[in-house]
């Protein structure tokens, strides 16, 4: 078996001609199904108005997958947190350690998650912005503690329901400053690979070499997340990939990418020479092909950054599709 763990992260997408409760019910569905093949965690993203996307609050999505699930960890990939408080992020995840005790991941990015007038609607007058991230990060992490949090008149503020196991909480990003930020606070750090991949391997030396133990860990511990599309070909997954595509060239050129278009559709979209330049100036490493060649890529990609664990995202338009690309890879991984 490969040693290196492998896990999950689900965007909960949704397809055209199908619905936000098709969505959710596959990834109840699929998170089944992966903890049966033998992921080790399985998380829910955090997305804000958009009709491709229906993860828009990881703490309701996992009080349910806690419940589908028997021992695969379970967490938030991630929680936005300059949109909310951190005390009540610590209040919703201490109350899912008390349902799932020991199997709870938070993980917190600083990304908006969604278009700028969206981020003013979920302020709702809020000054608190992203520059005040870091405080806020610290004070959660003290809240889910139970010591005191960095903000002076917060000293006494305790969360609760007590838990003797607290949520194991993430940093999460895709940039060198995320990568310096979970170092200082001496966080594990899970970076966004299929949003940004124009990376280089220096990324993850520079968190491991800044890295300041703490009480959440006393080492770093590093994870990547790509983009994967594993079928019984490689043409069979560069096929599937089509959908993909062209629902990221809409969400490059739209307000609203709306949901994920059948290959069928992409194979008959006629990309203009625009279409095709801007998919160039913004790309995206896509591992895909047959479950070995995936697989050796996947290892390839693991020795290279030096990280402790892959975190897999995987969008098809039809969900058989999905399943089986996670099941390929699974039983490769195993072998």
């Amino acid at each position: 078996m490969t040693s290196i763990p492998l896990s999950v992260l689900d965007q909960s997408p949704v397809r055209q001609g199908g619905t936000a409760a098709d969505a959710i019910n596959e990834t109840l569905a699929l998170a089944k199904c992966c903890e049966e093949w033998g992921y080790y965690r399985y998380w829910v993203a955090e997305h804000h108005a958009t009709g491709g996307l229906a993860g828009c609050s990881p703490e309701v999505l996992l009080s349910r997958l806690g419940a589908e699930t028997k021992s695969i960890r379970i967490g938030s990939g991630g929680v936005m947190l300059p949109h909310y408080s951190p005390y009540k992020v610590a209040e919703n995840f201490k109350l899912l350690s008390t349902m799932y005790p020991g199997r709870v991941d938070l993980g917190v990015g600083r990304a908006p998650g969604s278009n700028p007038f969206i981020n003013s609607v979920l302020a709702y007058g809020s000054q608190i912005g992203a520059e005040y991230f870091p405080q806020m990060v610290g004070d959660l992490d003290a809240l889910l503690r139970d010591v005191d949090p960095l903000t002076p008149g917060m000293e006494k503020a305790r969360a609760y329901p007590r838990v003797d196991i607290p949520p194991a909480l993430w940093m999460l990003g895709s940039s060198n400053d995320s990568a310096k930020l979970a170092a200082s606070m001496g966080l594990p750090y899970c970076f966004a690979y299929f949003i940004n991949s124009n990376i280089g391997s220096d990324i993850f030396a520079t968190y491991r070499d800044n890295f300041i133990g703490s009480d959440v860990a006393e080492k770093p511990y590093s994870c990547l997340c790509p983009f994967v599309i594993c079928a019984n070909t490689d043409a069979e997954a560069e096929r599937l990939y089509k959908s993909r595509e062209l629902w990221y060239l809409r969400l490059l050129t739209q307000n609203e990418s709306g949901g994920f278009p059948s290959v069928e559709e992409a194979e008959n979209y006629q990309y203009s020479e625009n279409d095709r330049a801007l998919l160039q100036a913004n790309p995206r490493h896509i591992v895909k092909g047959s479950a070995q060649r995936v697989k050796d890529e996947l290892l390839e990609m693991a020795e290279k950054f030096a990280v402790d664990e892959l975190m897999i995202v995987s969008i098809t338009y039809d969900f058989d599709s999905r399943c089986r690309s996670y099941e390929l890879l699974a039983e490769a991984w195993a072998s």
